[in-house]
């Protein structure tokens, strides 16, 4: 479905579209198979909620903004619940009052995808502005010990599949996902190449179900690197959610060993399947002298300055994390024995910078940041390249 000013032509197999990223993510929703979207405008997210306001009711849908951001977090939860698809989409202030309910549904089990615009911070910061400030909240949205999963759009076209992958990801590890663009990114208006929705709905992974008998079910009595079953409700099927340890049922419970044993799954169902989680980009690496890593719409600019530097015979390339967490930790380890010039450029004061250090083992890593709000130039990091280097 096509919003004011977009436009998709249908290729060989893919679309190609003008759209802004926020419609894109909005789009990938939709050919999802999302059927809820529960959420609160804040700049620079509000376009996706635009977006779903038109696309989620003409596919049978529910948009709903809430009264705030913490009731939009709340109904996507409860309709996930229910076995349907849901999303909802904010800023950093949104995640940081959205903390709650996500926490819920990482100990419940719950698969929601949480798309985050960020923007500068903290508090209101610089509403209108580009940041990268919550790369270390993604990691840590809600207090306690789990796993999160969070995607890293650098593309236009990124901001559609990445979104895609989230929906499966998200069931297929029962937990939230969050998928982070930024003000570039999500208000940028220009084309992009992605899929068909036929292709889309072929990859689309659907959550396990318990077929057997009602009496034998056990949602969270799974093996010690899966995840909850949970089937759809209404279907026949008992168990109960909540927020506190609990059993194989669902019930609260103290008892030391199933206490640990599920703190223990929550992780091990990420650690021990990173091979379907992970997904990096390397530009120009194999020849290359120096090791410049980031990522989201930084990458474009690094692209940009790797080429420019190429020209003038400096040999640099570029390593970008798409699954930011879990981090790839052993690739970036690999790298950081292969390369002596290593640089981190990111916006913000070096969040991502100190996972790269505790990777590579190393502590004499240049960095390039940024906190006013506005985007690096190629020139930027040109220049820094030149300086340390």
């Amino acid at each position: 479905m096509a919003a004011g000013g977009d436009k998709v032509v249908i290729n060989e197999g893919m679309r190609e579209v003008v759209m802004i990223g926020n419609h894109l993510a909005g789009l990938a929703a939709v050919d999802s198979g999302c059927k809820l979207f529960g959420g609160y405008p804040i700049t620079p997210s509000s376009e996706v909620m635009e977006y779903l306001s038109d696309a989620l009711p003409a596919v049978g849908g529910v948009c709903i903004q809430m009264e705030d951001e913490i009731a939009g977090v709340a109904v996507a939860t409860g309709a996930a619940m229910s076995g349907v698809r849901a999303m909802t989409a904010t800023s950093g202030p949104g995640i940081s009052l959205k903390a709650e309910n996500l926490g819920l549904a990482q100990m419940a089990e719950v698969p929601l995808v949480v798309v985050n615009v960020m923007r500068g911070g903290p508090s209101t910061g610089l509403p209108t502005r580009v940041a990268q400030g919550d790369i270390n909240q993604a990691k840590n949205p809600s207090h306690g010990d789990y796993k999160s999963i969070a995607l890293c759009a650098g593309t236009l076209a990124e901001c559609y599949t990445e979104t895609v992958r989230a929906f499966n990801l998200a069931d297929r590890f029962m937990q939230p996902v969050f998928v982070l663009l930024d003000a570039t990114l999500g208000l940028m208006h220009a084309k992009a190449i992605i899929p068909t929705v036929e292709d889309v709905k072929a990859g689309i992974v659907p959550r396990k179900k318990f077929e057997g008998d009602p009496k034998d079910y056990k949602p969270y009595g799974v093996a010690q690197d899966e995840p909850a079953v949970l089937n759809p409700m209404f279907q026949g099927y008992r168990y109960h959610f909540t927020g506190l340890h609990h059993d194989a049922m669902g019930f609260p419970t103290e008892e030391i060993e199933t206490c640990r044993k599920l703190i223990d799954r929550l992780f091990r169902k990420v650690d021990e399947h990173r091979d379907e989680i992970e997904s990096n980009e390397e530009y120009m690496l194999d020849d290359a002298d120096i090791l410049l890593i980031g990522y989201g719409s930084a990458s474009l600019s690094i692209k940009e300055a790797v080429n420019r530097l190429r020209e003038e015979g400096i040999k640099a390339g570029m390593f970008r994390p798409i699954t930011i967490w879990p981090s790839p930790e052993e690739r970036m380890n690999e790298l950081g024995k292969k390369f002596d010039k290593v640089m981190v450029i990111e916006l913000n004061q070096g969040q991502y910078l100190e996972e790269v250090q505790r990777s590579m083992g190393r502590r004499d890593i240049e960095k390039l940041t940024k906190t006013n709000g506005r985007p690096f130039s190629p020139q930027d990091i040109i220049d820094k390249v030149k300086e340390v280097f």
